[in-house]
């Protein structure tokens, strides 16, 4: 078994933070995305989405896709429980995951891939107004979110979950997309400061 990564690369980050919690190690193989390694023949034939991260399995089997590898470790190693235990509770950490996803990942990283000139690259083209109109659909979602903050610990309700942890990884990116969080926003602001104390952060 073993893990294809890159280290700055968020969706990466969200695999490995999840491991970190669960206290799964897992080798690492390196794709170097600057150096384009990601586009080469030999990664395609692992992952035709040309995406990272991917892990293979012992047998040659390759699951792509953050959440789904989260999902393999998660059913072999099921505690800490981090999809939730429950009906309702599963549910709440899959909807709050979903809106990390959709309203502020996803618009961070359009942000991120269509403004920062260091993706011209890779993102081809770059369409100056679609990061602009992402920028906005992810300040849109702050205030959603510090409403929720305000009435639980963590995003997924009692107790810290894969939400916590795609949150996180879209508001660490902010930074580098220029973002940040505004100041009206105290409740998303202490729950940053609380989970990013946590060592699985550090990944």
């Amino acid at each position: 078994m073993k893990l294809y990564d890159f280290g700055f690369a968020p969706n990466a980050r969200r695999v490995r933070v999840y491991l970190a919690e669960k206290a799964i190690t897992v080798p690492i193989e390196t794709v170097d995305l600057a150096a384009m390694q990601h586009k080469s023949e030999g990664y395609t034939a692992v992952n035709p989405m040309q995406r990272v991260p991917a892990l293979e399995l012992d047998d040659g089997t390759v699951i792509a896709e953050s959440m789904a590898i989260c999902r393999y470790f998660e059913v072999l190693n099921p505690e800490p429980a981090l999809f939730g235990t429950g009906a309702a509770e599963v549910a709440e950490v899959e909807m709050w995951n979903r809106f990390a996803e959709f309203y502020l990942f996803h618009p961070v990283a359009m942000a991120f891939r269509h403004l920062h000139p260091g993706m011209a690259a890779m993102e081809v083209p770059q369409v100056a107004a679609w990061g602009e109109v992402n920028k906005g659909r992810a300040m849109e979602f702050l205030p959603v979110l510090d409403r929720k903050l305000a009435t639980a610990p963590f995003v997924g309700g009692a107790r810290y979950s894969v939400a916590d942890i795609t949150t996180l990884i879209a508001i660490d990116f902010m930074k580098p997309a220029r973002l940040a969080v505004p100041p009206a926003c105290g409740n998303v602001q202490r729950w940053h400061a609380l989970v990013s104390g946590r060592p699985s952060a550090r990944m």
